[in-house]
């Protein structure tokens, strides 16, 4: 079963295998709903979270509307997640950059699908494969995800073997340079793109970004990480990866 929307300015697509513990439950309706779940809450994050939206509480934030005892949770919690990685990269990772708006989507993409796939576990969907722009959740196993070539949309340089976890990647190849270092608010150099396994997505995402707004450094930084493994493209073509790194097989680099 399958389904793909368009939300959050990216495709989400959805597919799932199997349905457990629902007893004569239709699996088809099981998954409907679980479907319908995930994409009303992706949209309401949109809504709620984009800086992009002048009604979003992101935006009416930033324009000083609301003070931070009157934030929800689901935004004091991003938030506060955002100044973790700001500190623990030493100012790299910000969310608050000198001359532009607040704009956390950077945690709010990966939080927001972990959120979602919860929901899908909760409504009893027991393998499945969420996608949201690239990044990816998976619930049972094996799955194979694939990872773009950074240099060759049609080739992966790696196939991963998952179960029960996320994966991310931060690159130049879809957006160019849009990922910022803050400590110089240019454009990060040293990395053609960086993947993260973990075992949810929001951990995956945002290491996954805050490592490579670090640079080349980064790379070790997101190894470091608990629960993380990491698989970077060097600029020049050059790749690490941590022994952890759970490939399934591998494509010419």
């Amino acid at each position: 079963m399958h389904r793909v929307e368009h939300v959050m300015g990216f495709p989400v697509s959805l597919r799932v295998d199997d349905v457990a513990g629902i007893g004569g439950i239709d699996d088809a309706r099981v998954f409907a709903q679980g479907a319908d779940a995930v994409f009303a809450w992706l949209r309401e994050v949109d809504e709620r979270f984009s800086p992009f939206k002048e009604g979003s509480e992101v935006s009416r934030l930033d324009r000083g509307e609301l003070s931070p005892g009157e934030l929800s949770a689901d935004l004091t919690e991003v938030l506060d997640l955002c100044e973790e990685y700001r500190l623990a990269t030493g100012g790299a990772f910000d969310v608050r950059l000198p001359g532009r708006g607040l704009d956390p989507c950077a945690v709010v993409k990966g939080w927001s699908v972990q959120r979602a796939a919860e929901l899908l576990t909760a409504a009893g969907l027991t393998r499945f494969c969420l996608n949201a722009g690239g990044d990816v959740v998976v619930a049972g196993g094996p799955w194979r995800v694939g990872v773009r070539h950074p240099e060759a949309a049609d080739k992966l340089c790696a196939v991963l073997g998952l179960t029960d976890a996320a994966v991310a990647t931060s690159a130049r190849y879809e957006r160019g340079d849009h990922i910022l270092d803050g400590r110089t608010g240019h454009p990060a150099t040293g990395l053609d793109s960086l993947t993260v396994v973990a075992p949810d997505l929001t951990l995956a995402d945002t290491v996954a970004t805050a490592a490579f707004a670090l640079g080349t450094e980064g790379v070790e930084w997101a190894a470091s990480r608990e629960g993380c493994e990491v698989f970077a493209v060097l600029s020049g073509g050059r790749v690490l990866r941590t022994p952890g790194f759970p490939t399934a097989s591998a494509a010419a680099a």
